[in-house]
């Protein structure tokens, strides 16, 4: 080149090619997605299979924490999306896709991408291995609820056969075209928490029941306090696709997509409280602290109705899986479009999806006590980007006035997300270590 300047020409093909290369990005290539798509990814990116395990987390908190832990949770976390949905445009003409181009704005180039997208690939990723292991252990449950006397598999070879799924799923290009599948996940996750809470109540409080906490020794309770905490975190933490999801929706000036988002955000959250809330309390209050950590294996009649809500488990979670990969197959093929200057071809997507549903089915299989590890990594990565990121992002940009309203909210949050950050995390750890003294690799 030398030292000329860059002709108008040169800078028109470079425009070129970014808008063919954007075209071609599974977040930003669809923009014509409605007000309800955003309510059922939403949905199936925040109900977890996690809402099974809310009552055994209450049962650690007790009545008046784990009640306050829940609602609290509620508001903070729609208070931070409504942040993430204000600052999606907040520029005039220009739209943050990405939850790291947001950080970038707020930090600088260089640190925003630092702070947010090791976070955003840690529960990415985190989730999609936690995902292959609860999908095949309720392909597991199910089978062996059907056919009782069959002879037993695996696990490992259930978690292959969850990823099978996969392997052909991934392939859809972008967030529009899997809003089938998100949908059926949206309305399983609903069926199956209704089932949790209907079915318990219909068992009704069972005999001698006992509120108290279940550990016998201060240090039990107080750890497993802690990772009652990462749990609830893990149930909300929806925020790191909200942006993403944002982008498929169409925006003019006089109507931003801010409107249409926000309605589906709203409509997400009603559903998420009334999958939650009851599953939480009341199965807590049948079972008291004699709960399982998933609720279905402490209901284990009528068996038609458990082996329906295990499979509707399994499509929730192939619905889910795809959702949070999605910013992930974003990211890799960026890279490798942008950096490394590969053409973005359906070679290139071919090779590089199949790459991740193989490494994360790996993962699975090899760790299948994902459960603690997710109590620990969720403090890490599931409280800052879901209760204080956002906060931060928001200070940073719009610098309101100290001890005005927002302020104070901002800081609230804050100091609630980095406690939830520092303490879940020795929770996790704890039966981490406990799980891993009784277990042998590939057994």
């Amino acid at each position: 080149m030398g030292t000329q300047a860059p002709t108008a020409t040169d800078i028109d093909e470079k425009l070129k090619r970014q808008k063919a290369i954007d075209d071609w990005l599974p977040i930003s290539s669809s923009r014509n997605a409605k007000w309800w798509y955003s309510a059922f990814h939403n949905v199936t990116a925040m109900v977890g299979a996690g809402v099974l395990s809310l009552p055994y987390a209450m049962a650690q908190l007790g009545w008046g924490p784990g009640v306050t832990v829940l609602v609290l949770s509620w508001f903070i976390t729609l208070y931070t999306l409504w942040q993430m949905v204000e600052m999606h445009e907040m520029v005039p003409g220009k739209r943050f896709d990405r939850y790291h181009e947001l950080g970038q704005y707020a930090f600088g180039e260089k640190l925003g991408l630092y702070i947010v997208v090791p976070q955003q690939l840690i529960v990415e990723v985190g989730v999609n291995i936690v995902y292959m292991v609860t999908g095949g252990k309720s392909l597991q449950k199910f089978h062996d609820t059907v056919c009782s006397d069959c002879k037993k598999i695996k696990l490992t070879y259930f978690i292959m056969i969850f990823a099978s799924v996969h392997f052909v799923l991934s392939h859809l290009p972008n967030l529009n075209s899997i809003s089938g599948v998100s949908l059926a996940a949206a309305v399983m996750s609903l069926s199956y928490s209704t089932i949790a809470w209907a079915a318990s109540a219909h068992k009704g409080v069972i005999e001698n029941v006992d509120y108290g906490y279940k550990a016998t020794t201060t240090p039990g309770t107080v750890f497993g306090f802690f990772n009652a905490l990462g749990d609830v975190a893990f149930a909300y933490a929806g925020h790191n696709v909200v942006l993403e999801i944002q982008a498929t929706i169409p925006s003019t000036p006089e109507k931003p997509s801010k409107g249409p988002m926000w309605r589906g955000v709203i409509v997400a959250y009603i559903v998420v409280a009334l999958c939650y809330f009851p599953v939480a309390l009341i199965g807590y209050w049948m079972f008291g602290n004699s709960v399982d950590d998933n609720i279905l294996m402490t209901l284990e009649k009528p068996n038609w109705l458990i082996a329906m809500a295990n499979m509707f488990v399994v499509i929730h979670v192939i619905g889910s899986y795809q959702i949070y990969a999605m910013p992930v197959f974003d990211m890799i093929e960026t890279v490798m479009v942008k950096k490394l200057n590969f053409k973005p071809t359906t070679m290139l997507r071919f090779i590089v999806r199949n790459v991740y549903v193989a490494f994360t089915m790996f993962i699975g299989i090899t760790f299948p006590f994902f459960g603690g590890l997710l109590g620990f990594f969720g403090g890490f990565a599931f409280a800052p980007t879901t209760y204080f990121l956002p906060c931060i992002m928001w200070l940073a940009i719009y610098k309101p006035r100290r001890f005005s309203l927002s302020w104070w909210c901002n800081y609230v949050c804050i100091v609630l997300g980095l406690c939830l950050m520092l303490l879940s995390p020795i929770g996790g750890l704890r039966s981490i270590i406990l799980n891993a003294k009784s277990y042998d690799f590939y057994s």
